[in-house]
């Protein structure tokens, strides 16, 4: 719930600040004072388009601070926000919906010392925007969230949304609730898989040609790797054999020399001493009683063990080393071969084994036999029967739902003036031959992303008329209270605590104007309601009455401010609203009268005569209010 709302430099409005009712809180004031701006702030609250050119003529900035009231959370449901608790984690579905104090919990926003929620909103003169919720900058999604879980806007524009055909489906579906999105969000899983299927074996089936000639090369890739059956890093080996077998000579001379400058030349046949011997030598010379000479001899001792496995190793490597023309022969033409390869799949073996891989699984794909293709025929028909019960199980909730929602609605109309006018909701099916078709009922229908129903809204406005769709069949009158009882039904069955509505009682008047009163007072029986209204039978059923003032100009810039008004004040504001001036004594009587029969009304006390008829001379009865 929303207590305040408090708006800076925005349009007209300098600063003021809204104390709004937990129950009907009714914003009035005359054309052109800067009611709208109090939509205009709510919007941007709850993360709306920010709009640089409604910021005050002269200021730097718009603000629009908002304090949320969170409801109680239950025993055992964690901490508060701000308390690092986490929350909203996503234990339970995805799309179930998060209250506001889920949200800050989720941001790390803090509460205020009352326990309540501060949202704000900044639009700079240049267009930038800035999101803050409990004191911590969050992104403007956030207060999107929150206003989401707290407050819904009901406006003229979101009303004559309502005559588009897709808008009057989706209204049933939020009539019709959890039933109707529950079965919306299978369908569409459904229909995504389904959709898939189909276009898998419509190309399987169109590209067969070209899919086996792919698949031929595929193949002939694959025996042509599987052949020769390279192993991984073997070009670089076959590399550094080739260049052994081929350089025998060369190695054997460079062996041979140095085991003779270790070891000595085979056979003893050299003069020149070799390693081994040298330290040999020196180790006897160093055998003397000085210290000093003798501690060096077992590092001596080492270098000779050193040299001689070096020279095992050489000799080893001599006696392995032996020229092999036809093994050379072999690897020079394994080589060659692996080459081709390279020369056809990628640069090395490597790749060309990643290539292998990679057409095995294209291949497996590319199956074009009856057998294939059956067998995605039968799972596309198997997806398609499973969305035609999901489909059938959504339209008979829209259908259910359909005959609720005209009667609601043909009630409302009942009490605004609108007796003899009936509402009906129609679900209808379109055929359709096209890819999008489905068998639904033994009738082939168009399956769109929304199900396979079109809603359309009918109203006959008196008795014998026939239904028409609502945007031919009514007057403009008439369509407002009809867009109206739309409103009222659709705000019922919704589980936000605060309703906005904004000047949806333009166009009607009378008795019918005190019905839109009662409603609203209904209304906030149950929810938190805050309606802009320009007609004073409205406004005289609301628990509390802000005024917005058009102040005088200053340097060309009007300046408009918010006032709470008292019992008297608001008979002045109702006198001027019904009259267009609260001077009169015949006015202020008539405002009088109606405060008293609302309050009466509201209490269940049946008023004398209809309040829309005017009252007599005189002072009226002041109303019982409740309290704030």
């Amino acid at each position: 719930m929303l207590s305040e709302l408090r708006i800076q430099g925005l349009g007209v409005i300098e600063d003021a600040t809204l104390e709004l009712h937990p129950g009907l809180t009714a914003v009035t004031g005359e054309t052109g004072a800067g009611k709208t701006m109090v939509i205009t702030g709510l919007h941007l609250l709850g993360g709306g388009r920010a709009d640089s050119s409604r910021v005050r003529r002269g200021a730097s900035r718009a603000v629009v601070e908002g304090r949320y009231v969170l409801p109680v959370p239950d025993a055992g449901s964690g901490g508060g926000a701000g308390d690092g608790s986490g929350g909203g984690s996503g234990d339970g579905p995805d799309d179930e919906p998060r209250d506001a104090g889920e949200v800050a919990r989720d941001v790390g926003a803090a509460l205020d010392d009352d326990g309540s929620l501060i949202a704000a909103r900044t639009v700079s003169a240049d267009g930038r925007s800035r999101a803050h919720l409990g004191g911590r900058s969050v992104p403007l999604a956030v207060l999107t969230d929150v206003a989401d879980a707290s407050l819904a806007v009901h406006g003229q524009h979101e009303a004559l949304r309502l005559l588009r055909p897709t808008e009057q489906r989706a209204v049933l579906d939020r009539f019709a609730g959890a039933p109707a999105t529950e079965g919306l969000a299978r369908y569409r899983e459904t229909r995504t898989r389904w959709r898939a299927a189909v276009a898998a074996l419509a190309e399987r089936r169109e590209r067969t040609r070209e899919m086996a000639r792919e698949a031929d090369l595929l193949r002939h890739g694959l025996t042509e790797i599987e052949a020769l059956d390279p192993q991984p890093g073997e070009d670089e080996d076959l590399v550094a054999e080739a260049r052994r077998l081929a350089d025998v000579d060369d190695l054997r001379s460079a062996a041979l020399t140095a085991l003779a400058a270790v070891a000595g030349p085979p056979e003893g046949t050299g003069e020149e001493p070799d390693a081994t011997a040298l330290v040999g030598e020196a180790r006897r010379a160093l055998a003397t009683d000085d210290p000093r000479l003798t501690a060096l001899e077992p590092r001596l001792a080492e270098a000779a063990t050193l040299l001689t496995d070096v020279a095992a190793e050489l000799s080893a490597y001599l006696d392995g080393l032996e020229a092999d023309p036809e093994r050379l022969a072999w690897v020079l033409e394994r080589q060659a071969a692996l080459k081709g390869l390279t020369r056809k799949y990628a640069a090395d073996v490597a790749g060309v084994l990643a290539w292998a891989d990679t057409a095995r699984e294209r291949l497996s794909s590319l199956d074009v036999s009856d057998e294939a293709i059956a067998a995605l025929a039968a799972e596309a028909d198997r997806l398609g029967a499973e969305l035609a019960q999901h489909a059938a199980a959504l339209s008979a909730v829209r259908t259910e739902a359909a005959a609720r929602l005209a009667e609601a609605v043909s009630t409302e109309l009942d009490g605004l003036a609108m007796a003899a006018a009936t509402v009906t909701v129609v679900v209808g099916r379109k055929d359709s031959a096209g890819a999008d078709g489905l068998e639904v009922d033994g009738r082939r229908v168009a399956a769109g992303p929304d199900g396979i129903d079109e809603v359309e809204l009918l109203l006959a406005p008196h008795a014998g008329a026939p239904p028409l769709p609502i945007a031919k069949g009514a007057s403009g009158g008439e369509l407002s209270r009809v867009m109206l009882a739309v409103e009222v039904v659709l705000a019922g069955a919704d589980t936000v605590p605060t309703l906005v509505f904004d000047e949806v009682d333009a166009g009607v008047g009378g008795r019918a104007a005190v019905e839109i009163g009662r409603r609203l007072a209904r209304l906030a029986e149950t929810h938190q309601v805050v309606v802009v209204t320009h007609l004073a039978q409205v406004a005289a059923y609301a628990d509390r009455q802000l005024v917005v003032d058009k102040g005088s100009a200053t340097e060309g810039v009007t300046r408009s401010s918010v006032r709470t008004l008292d019992d008297s004040q608001r008979v002045v504001e109702l006198a001027r609203m019904l009259a267009g001036t609260e001077e009169t004594e015949t006015g202020r009587a008539h405002a009088e009268e109606l405060l008293a029969a609302a309050a009466d009304d509201k209490r269940g006390v049946p008023a004398p005569t209809p309040i829309s008829q005017g009252a007599a001379k005189g002072g009226g009865r002041r109303p019982k209010r409740r309290a704030g």
